[in-house]
């Protein structure tokens, strides 16, 4: 490929540049080799601008920029962070063209939804591809990374992955859609099949600093996408169903608490699952549904997941048949032990998060519910409070840890918690998450519930720049192999 052919509906290139030879494309000064494209763009710490020169000499091919720099083999843009998914995508001989591509945003529950999708769509025989926060599978394996990824990749990884799934013969693939990727637009170059949104609550204020930056970074999903799928039980919700609306894009709205496009009536929660009617309100047609996971937010899950597929093209009635085998999703509601008591583990990160997990198992608690959680260090400090409150209103049994706190004081996130706990109510503090994790075990009595909370599927611990092992279910399984 030469410069000219990748440019190619992407810019205007120095006709000169046209049929020099391209090897690579790639942002990182690290990553460049004689031939690449070196795309310059500008973060918060650092701006490829002023390596630009560098590169050539390193023996860039050219550079892409979008302040004019005066040099040789220089491709002027409007916006390079913008372009750099363009020129990818070019270079990749846009990959994502061979599949259907869908995308989940929002708060809670993408990654759910993208791993129900997965699931189905296999059970149906297709393979298929899923990008987010367990990992990545191409539709050959999961792939975990053990150095605590992005929930969407960088660009340049981002559509190596693309590539390997065309080239695997990849049917589907899902994508948790983050707000810093869609706000840093990582998939300027996409048009996705279906756009499917959850909700939104406070979280990475850190990054988007007002709820209104973080929605609008939402919002722009729905600007590259064919067809919608939107919770409407959600205050932003509405707002997004309504920008749809406004820009044309056919849209689908779910709800379990009104009328929605489908909507859901007789919801039955227990431990171990629940059960619903789904309705197809324009086709007046009702689909009796029982799934692996409880909770009226996880009926909100499989709801979304199962509208989807549907949009894909695939009949409501084998999207159904296929969810209800679905068995779960790792480190969602995860059953890590059953006997006397019980002990899940989920990532409810966020005060709502945690509201209703909790709101969920308690009810279906026949003793005590005991609750392990904390806050992430150098992130939104502003919800942790927020996070103490709502374990408060459920909980029995308060023991306040670590989750990964970086190079923060661990100390500190724990007091930030414990702010939001009222005074009256006892709690446990314990900087060690595991010591946190074996004294809820030990005080765990017959009819508890033990809900270890925040790090989920996650087999890992961040503390200074070190990602330690850590896995909850080995914990878990280690305690009770002892015991025995």
């Amino acid at each position: 490929m030469n410069i000219g052919e990748l440019f190619k509906g992407i810019c205007e290139i120095p006709s000169e540049l046209n049929n020099i030879a391209v090897s690579g494309v790639t942002s990182d000064t690290r990553e460049v080799e004689r031939g690449f494209v070196f795309v310059c763009v500008k973060g918060g710490s650092f701006d490829g601008h002023s390596k630009a020169a560098e590169m050539l000499e390193k023996g860039a091919a050219a550079v892409v920029t979008q302040e004019k720099l005066g040099l040789e083999r220089e491709i002027n843009v409007s916006n390079s962070r913008k372009a750099y998914p363009e020129i990818l995508s070019a270079f990749y001989g846009h990959p994502t063209r061979s599949f259907k591509l869908c995308a989940v945003t929002g708060t809670n529950g993408k990654t759910t939804i993208a791993n129900l999708c997965t699931e189905i769509t296999r059970r149906l025989g297709y393979r298929t591809g899923v990008i987010g926060t367990l990992g990545t599978d191409t539709g050959s394996g999961l792939h975990y990374s053990h150095d605590g990824p992005p929930t969407t990749p960088e660009p340049r990884k981002l559509y190596q992955l693309f590539s390997q799934m065309r080239g695997e013969n990849t049917k589907y693939c899902f994508v948790e859609a983050s707000s810093q990727a869609l706000a840093q637009h990582r998939f300027a170059a996409e048009s996705f099949d279906v756009g499917a949104f959850t909700n939104l609550t406070r979280d990475h204020l850190d990054y988007h600093k007002t709820m209104e930056n973080y929605f609008s970074a939402k919002r722009r999903l729905f600007d590259m996408c064919e067809k919608a799928v939107v919770n409407i039980d959600d205050e932003y919700g509405k707002q997004i169903a309504e920008y749809c609306r406004e820009k044309g894009v056919p849209l689908k709205t779910v709800s379990i608490d009104g009328e929605a496009d489908f909507y859901t009536e007789f919801v039955k929660l227990s431990a171990h699952g629940s059960e619903f009617i789904l309705t197809d309100k324009e086709n007046k047609k009702s689909y009796p549904v029982r799934f692996a996971l409880t909770g009226k937010y996880n009926v909100t899950n499989a709801v979304e997941a199962a509208v989807t597929v549907h949009l894909t093209g695939i009949p409501m009635d084998e999207v159904i048949n296929a969810l209800q085998n679905v068995k779960g999703v790792a480190g969602r509601l995860e059953t890590l032990y059953q006997g006397e008591f019980t002990v899940i583990r989920d990532y409810a990160h966020t005060d709502d998060g945690l509201e209703k997990l909790l709101g969920t198992l308690k009810p279906l608690t026949k003793g005590r519910l005991i609750t392990v959680f904390g806050a992430a260090g150098e992130r939104d400090a502003g919800k942790r409070p927020d996070m103490g409150r709502a374990a408060a209103k459920f909980s029995d049994i308060m023991i306040v840890t670590t989750d990964s706190p970086r190079h923060e004081s661990p100390q500190q996130t724990i007091d930030d918690v414990v702010k939001g706990i009222p005074e009256k109510l006892p709690h446990e503090e314990f900087v060690d998450r595991k010591a946190a994790v074996l004294r809820a075990l030990e005080l765990a009595e017959k009819g508890d519930v033990v809900a270890l909370c925040g790090k989920g599927h996650e087999d890992y611990q961040a503390i200074g720049d070190v990602y330690y092992h850590f896995d909850e279910k080995e914990i878990v399984e280690e305690y009770f192999k002892k015991a025995e």
